[in-house]
């Protein structure tokens, strides 16, 4: 299956644009994904952290992902 990923702030830099798309089987988890993310986009992996959301909600680790789903990259915020 084919998603669409939408990324935010940095997470915007890093992929070259306000979003990318992977190539996923079937059953992917949003850890899977994370790994796959940062295979293909290293810098990813050295942000403090970041969060994937899946239609307009933070998922969890082991939540799956189904090809109409809204991803999205949710990288660090800090405010004052």
């Amino acid at each position: 299956m084919t998603i669409n990923i939408l990324a935010f702030g940095i997470a915007k830099e890093i992929v070259g644009g306000a979003s990318t798309s992977a190539d996923l089987p079937s059953h992917t988890t949003v850890a899977q994904l994370r790994r796959r993310l940062e295979e293909q986009y290293p810098q990813l992996g050295k942000l403090a952290s970041y969060m994937i959301a899946v239609n307009n909600e933070y998922a969890a680790t082991d939540s799956l992902i189904n090809e109409q789903d809204e991803v999205a990259i949710i990288p660090p915020v800090s405010g004052g």
